[in-house]
């Protein structure tokens, strides 16, 4: 058995390579960038106005007074998506403008409809009244002002998020490169597992197929339901690793028969292969006999996860995850770091995924709580949960006040770095 750290350091080395591809980049949520994109334009693409109003060159209100007025006359009206004003503007000209519409060349600032004095009545206006020295450029927004052409948007190894489509649309980015999704193929394992509504009391319900099946949006893969392996499927599991091999998928998850028991063949069929980068068993609680190996010169990884859920849930997300975030090219996850509510003791020598609980208390910090019943048969305190707690292996105790390392439970702490 090896610590936690270890087996991370041995998926490190055993990854395998992801291909890019060119997609649309309006369908490309949740997706990793592969290169970084930049603008092809100015944005915004010409001086507009920011606000509703009338647009004047201030200059022409250098010498008025509190005790003057000028009268500026009314040219003509400029709305939002029309062509550019290209009538000769002279001094004391002013033309309506509505907010996005592009600001004439000799106008350099706008007046705020709110703040216009009409002349001779609102009603049939010809001019606006100024009594006081407007300064240049205000309330508008001027060409490049949010993005210059050329300019990075979003880098390399991002995962593009719904603000980022905005963005891409807005500045007319049509096609961006992305990292192809992974393609996972997952087994569960076990003569009592069913996929039955109605079971005997012998039978257990095919929960980690579809617990993993709902992350495949998150977690950034294709997921393929391998079907349930029995227990005397030694064979047939080796043919299908073999037809994994020859196929694009990139990676086989099984869930159970990992352990030690008398039909626990997953161990014994992969070392019949040429594997690298092998481990089996970790110091770790709830999912100990968790096992991972690349297939030796090829593209290919399969992971061992334990049968119970929580040991499932938790080493796909301390493990699998991880993996499939490195081979994207993403920055290593970073913890949320929270108080601990409650104290907890565990044996020193083991790494503990706790089932906890994030929330804030009334003076603004956040505070995790580590929920009862934390063995891995348990589902109503991950139910209950949002977020895992990491108990490192070396320490025992755990104190309330202490400073603890969390991860949200079926997302990622990406967006948060």
């Amino acid at each position: 058995m090896i610590s936690y750290q270890k087996s991370k350091n041995i998926l490190k080395k055993g990854t395998i390579k992801i291909k890019n591809e060119n997609i649309i980049s309006v369908n490309s949520l949740n997706r990793v960038t592969s290169s970084n994109i930049y603008s092809k334009i100015n944005y915004p693409s010409g001086d507009n106005a920011a606000f509703d109003g009338f647009a004047i060159n201030a200059r022409d209100t250098k010498k008025i007074h509190n005790t003057s007025v000028q009268r500026f006359r009314i040219i003509g009206s400029i709305a939002a998506g029309v062509k550019p004003f290209k009538k000769k503007i002279k001094r004391f000209n002013t033309v309506e403008i509505m907010t996005g519409g592009i600001l004439p060349k000799g106008f350099d600032t706008i007046i705020p409809i709110e703040q216009i004095v009409f002349y001779p009545n609102k009603i049939k206006p010809n001019s606006i009244l100024i009594d006081k020295k407007i300064s240049k450029h205000n309330y508008v927004r001027f060409k490049g002002s949010d993005y210059k052409k050329n300019e990075l948007v979003i880098k390399k190894s991002t995962i593009i998020q719904s603000n980022h489509i905005l963005a891409l649309k807005t500045l007319g980015i049509k096609n961006i490169k992305v990292k192809k999704k992974l393609n996972i193929i997952f087994f569960s394992t076990g003569n009592e597992i069913s996929n039955k509504d109605i079971i005997s009391d012998w039978q257990v319900r095919n929960s980690n197929a579809y617990y993993i099946k709902s992350l495949n949006k998150n977690f950034l893969f294709n997921f393929k339901d391998g079907g349930i392996l029995r227990d005397n499927h030694e064979n047939v599991f080796k043919a299908k690793i073999n037809r994994m091999i020859a196929s694009n998928t990139d990676i086989i998850i099984t869930s159970g028969a990992v352990s030690a028991g008398k039909y626990d063949f997953v161990p014994n069929v992969i070392k019949k292969f040429s594997v690298s980068s092998y481990f089996k068993s970790v110091a770790i609680r709830p999912g100990k006999p968790i096992l991972f190996a690349k297939i030796r010169g090829k593209q290919k990884a399969i992971f061992g996860l334990p049968g119970n859920p929580m040991s499932s849930a938790a080493c796909f997300r301390f493990f699998v995850y991880p993996y499939i975030s490195n081979l994207l090219g993403l920055n290593q996850e970073k913890p949320i770091q929270a108080i601990l509510k409650n104290g907890f003791i565990k044996k020193n020598k083991s790494t503990i995924f706790a089932k906890s609980k994030l929330n804030t208390t009334k003076n603004g910090k956040i505070q995790i709580e580590i929920l009862k019943g934390q063995e891995s048969f348990r589902i109503k305190s991950f139910l209950k949960s949002n977020i895992w707690a990491l108990l490192p292996a070396g320490k025992s105790k755990f104190k309330r006040g202490d400073i603890i390392d969390c991860f949200l439970a079926n997302y990622i702490n990406q967006t948060l770095i």
